[in-house]
């Protein structure tokens, strides 16, 4: 059985392999890979493979922390924006019931005021009449 199953893997592993070569050469042939590939950096690390693979790994393990540092970041933005809105809405209640309290205070003195006025204008005024009746 097991020369039966050699040829069709042999066949699906050529198949991988030409599959493979043709992505590696479009990868090769991409022009941005191209262009780096000429610059100083691309041809260091073409010289230095050790060095290379050191920046990819590096590059891959350190993925997972930036993405969760950026996350973090995000999140407490997210989070100041949240409070800072809750502290403004706070803000302006607290500011809104103080400025209804301090308006209602000075209704309330405004009245005690124009009445005192008013009845201190009746008092004057009836205090004038009278005055002036008993001379004549």
């Amino acid at each position: 059985m097991a020369k039966e199953e050699n040829p069709s893997t042999s066949r699906e592993f050529q198949d991988l392999q030409r599959k493979l070569s043709l992505l590696i050469e479009s990868i090769q042939n991409n022009s941005k890979v191209v262009a780096f590939m000429k610059s100083p950096v691309g041809q260091y690390l073409d010289r230095h493979p050790f060095a290379a693979f050191t920046l990819l790994v590096f590059i891959a393990l350190s993925a997972v922390p930036v993405g969760f540092f950026l996350f973090l970041v995000v999140l407490t933005s997210l989070a100041a924006f949240v409070g800072v809105i809750l502290l403004e809405g706070l803000v302006i209640s607290v500011g809104g019931l103080s400025l209804l309290c301090v308006l209602c205070g000075l209704g309330f003195v405004s009245l005690i005021i124009s009445a005192t006025i008013i009845a201190s204008h009746v008092v004057v005024s009836s205090l004038i009449n009278c005055g002036l009746s008993s001379r004549h």
